[in-house]
């Protein structure tokens, strides 16, 4: 038997690049379209600057956001996600079904 956080164990790869703090919210943040700096700054209330920006360029490293400037005054940034990342999209979808049926509850009756 393989041990478990084998390198080449696709589970833990895949939970190695969402399972970092805010990132799985990101990828669903960006599934709604392009979105700035500032507007994934608001959507996930409580991430630093520095921290959202560390898990963008992260996300842009793996391939799964692309970022766009744009030559106009002022400047605009953009994030979206690449093919890649929509790939992502049902892993995020099934987190958030699975929050709504065995942790919102929980949460809301403790």
């Amino acid at each position: 038997m393989r041990p478990v956080h084998d390198e080449s164990c696709s589970v833990a790869a895949c939970a190695e690049i969402i399972g970092a703090k805010w990132t799985a919210l990101l990828v669903h943040d960006l599934s709604e379209g392009p979105r700035r700096f500032s507007e994934l700054e608001h959507s996930c209330a409580g991430i630093s600057p520095r921290t959202l920006s560390e898990r963008l360029r992260a996300l842009e490293d793996e391939g799964i956001v692309e970022r766009r400037s744009y030559a106009e005054s002022p400047p605009r940034v953009e994030y979206e996600l690449t093919d890649k990342g929509e790939a992502l999209l049902p892993i995020i979808g099934e987190m958030r079904r699975f929050g709504h049926s065995w942790l919102v509850e929980e949460t809301l009756v403790s």
